[in-house]
């Protein structure tokens, strides 16, 4: 077998800075580095040269066609292919790709989740090139990151909000960094990289399991006599068939430029982990979208599935996806590096201030930014953060912003050594704070982790929402310090002012505790326990108010994406109920009368022995059946009448409501019948694999 050289492959599938340096004119690539590289306009006459080099460079990669690559708002990407061929009269042919094609496609926008936006019969998309986000081959097709608007111009798509959140970010960290003095800085850049929590499972196995194929979870299933409760699997050795996996993935993800960095077990059975390194927010997010796209596909080649729901088997421990968030100069250090003495930092205590004002002022829309109907299931499950947005400090910075607020000494102290006790292990450096694995959004050296994030989701909302909020705090800071002629007196007195105003936010503590959810309440922080009610994050006036003066949506785009949010939910919910009542009806319900009749037929054999024999066992076990039918009964009723209601409901808030708050407890009544008789029913009879078989046999 080939050894697999990184240093040679990897990006070679991507259009990258050397590809661009070999295939375009010296003058173009200079033009289209100045775009990427310092946000200035792109020049719409560069974009024949830039298509031409792209064209050649793809066609010696085997490329036949290419396509526009957007992520609408279904959550994930979407592309239509097109070939370079273009028929000439004399029946030969010439492969082309123009500057018109590069720059522009066309999409029908009205398949795609739009909130009323298009109509059915309005019909035309546009897709537009994004550069700043290198183009690439895969499948014998040239991939061109591009945004997707409607015909009238309104954002159907995650990216475009994404980039105009980093430049008005970008605009109002500049403008703060020129008051304290640092005038050289002309771009700051919102950076991100996701940690991203998956299952695998055999595939003849899934094939065998209806709600796994048509819903991406498990929705009946007794919890197995071992579940994570003995903490082996956490970092635990990888098994060869999922190393396997882990190596081909790599090695796809390398030849395209991801930069997959860290791979373990995580703490479920069957539970995995990828993480990419740091890079800027808008390339992160595409690198999450390939990275989840080519776990599936490698997956498949392994004959095994890769499962991205937020909760694919219950009992155990849901898949999250951490998104890793800072805030960096161009090409320099970031802005939340706390440096050596950060009791002396004062540029780094205003923007960790601005970053705490932000998440606790906008707290519904970054709460709204990681709300699906999968995170329902996991999140203040204690294996993921509670649905309370707060921050962990560390008591370290937490200490130092007391000592700002109150003037009191400080009992900060820097990070020193850890002695194991052998000789001949070194010390090893401290870390000025611990880490919060309960916490929402926690600060975790030169960056927070932002850890409600589900493992199914797009990074785009969680960033642009964060984006934004943190870019009006700035602005905000920014209006005062123009105004100040001590700047660096008002530097202390806004970090005073910040800190004592939105501290209840801060809470270092366990968030898993019953009494931080009481705490919380007493402080006022907000919870939204589910998706229905988290939605409204992205229409109450504080956040529409901040989409429209930063130019990130319009009001009729926010509540757009509001509709589209409470469908999803509707359709998600309607589609596990209808799932439920499919298997129950052709799959449980027969193995349930099939058993029973064994169990049955077994007593009345014994019967016509006529052997004086106890039969208190089997006529257990067919009563307990028996009773366990009739509920089962009862539950699918209960269901199928809660669907029929909920159907009838008037507006779209309303019947996400009735889904939430009558569907979903007749699916949960549904599955403790269910998953009772699971454990009553001989192995043997019942019709699909079990949790041991799905978590186990790998």
């Amino acid at each position: 077998m080939e050894r697999f050289d990184i240093s040679r492959t990897y990006g070679e599938n991507v259009f990258n800075d050397e590809s661009m340096r070999k295939y375009l004119p010296t003058n173009i690539y200079k033009q289209l580095r100045a775009t990427i590289d310092q946000n200035k306009p792109l020049d719409p006459a560069i974009a024949d040269s830039v298509a031409n080099g792209m064209r050649l460079w793809a066609l010696e990669k085997g490329a036949t066609h290419y396509t526009h690559w957007f992520q609408p708002m279904t959550g994930f990407t979407a592309e239509k292919h097109d070939s370079f061929l273009n028929p000439l009269s004399d029946g030969s042919v010439l492969m082309t790709f123009s500057g018109k094609e590069l720059i522009r496609g066309e999409s029908d926008a009205s398949s795609f989740p739009s909130g009323g936006l298009r109509a059915t019969f309005e019909a035309r998309g546009y897709t537009a090139w994004d550069c700043t986000s290198p183009a690439f081959v895969k499948d014998n097709t040239l991939y061109v990151p591009t945004c997707f608007c409607s015909f009238t111009g309104e954002v159907l798509d995650k990216k475009t909000p994404l980039l105009r959140s980093m430049e008005v970010l970008s605009d109002q960290a500049v403008r703060v960094l020129h008051l304290l003095g640092k005038s050289d800085v002309e771009r700051v850049v919102a950076m991100a990289g996701a940690e991203q929590e998956y299952f695998l499972v055999d595939k003849a196995l899934f094939d065998q399991r209806l709600d796994l194929m048509l819903c991406d979870r498990t929705l009946f299933g007794a919890r197995p006599p071992k579940g994570q409760e003995m903490d082996g699997h956490y970092y635990g050795n990888i098994k060869e068939r999922v190393m396997d996996f882990m190596r081909e993935l790599d090695e796809e993800l390398w030849r395209l430029g991801v930069p997959a960095k860290t791979e373990h077990n995580e703490a479920a059975p069957a539970q995995h982990e990828l993480a990419a390194v740091y890079t800027t927010a808008n390339i992160a997010c595409d690198n999450n979208q390939l990275i989840m796209e080519t776990m599936k596909k490698v997956a498949l080649r392994k004959n095994l599935v890769c499962l991205l729901h937020e909760k694919p088997f219950d009992g155990v421990n849901g898949s999250g996806k951490h998104n890793n968030w800072s805030l960096n100069i161009y090409n320099g250090p970031s802005l939340l590096d706390p440096g050596k003495t950060p009791a002396d930092n004062a540029q780094f205590l205003l923007f960790l201030c601005a970053v705490i004002w932000a998440v606790d002022e906008y707290s519904e829309l970054l709460r709204t930014s990681v709300a699906c109907p999968g995170n329902d299931h996991r999140l203040g499950g204690h294996e993921a953060p509670p649905p309370i947005i707060s921050i962990f400090l560390g008591d370290a910075l937490t200490d130092i912003l007391e000592e700002v607020e109150t003037g009191r000494p400080s009992q900060f102290r820097q990070g020193g050594n850890i002695e194991i006790g052998v000789t001949t292990i070194p010390w090893l450096p401290q870390d000025t704070s611990d880490r919060n694995r309960t916490s929402p959004f926690a600060f975790t050296g030169k960056k927070f982790e932002f850890r409600m994030l589900g493992s199914s989701m797009s990074i785009a909302g969680c960033n642009y929402a964060l984006n934004t909020a943190v870019a009006e705090i700035l602005s905000r800071i920014a209006d005062r310090l123009e105004k100040a002629e001590d700047k660096s007196a008002c530097v202390r007195e806004l970090v005073r002012e910040i800190y004592r105003e939105h501290k209840r936010v801060v809470f270092n503590g366990n968030n898993y505790s019953k009494e931080w959810a009481e705490e919380a309440k007493e402080r006022g922080l907000p919870c939204a326990t589910n998706d229905v009610d988290a939605a409204r994050g992205l229409v109450v006036s504080k956040s529409v108010e901040l989409f429209e003066k930063h130019g990130i949506f319009r009001r009729k785009e926010a509540e757009a994406r509001y509709e589209i949010r409470l469908d999803n939910y509707i359709k998600t919910i309607s589609l596990e109920a209808n799932t439920m009542l499919d298997m129950t009806r052709r799959q449980i319900i027969p193995a349930v009368i099939k058993y029973t009749k064994f169990l049955a037929d077994s007593v009345n054999a014994i019967k016509e022995t006529g052997l004086t024999v106890d039969m208190t066992m089997e006529s257990s076990a067919l009563k307990d059946i028996s009773a366990a039918g009739a509920q089962m009964k009862a539950a699918v009723s209960k269901l199928e009448k809660a669907l029929e209601k909920a159907a009838q409901a008037e507006g779209a808030l309303a019947k996400a409501e009735a889904y939430r708050d009558k569907v979903r407890v007749a699916v949960d009544a549904l599955r403790e019948v269910a998953d009772k008789i699971e454990l009553l029913v001989d192995k043997e009879y019942w019709p699909f694999p079990t949790y041991s078989d799905l978590l186990f046999r790998i």
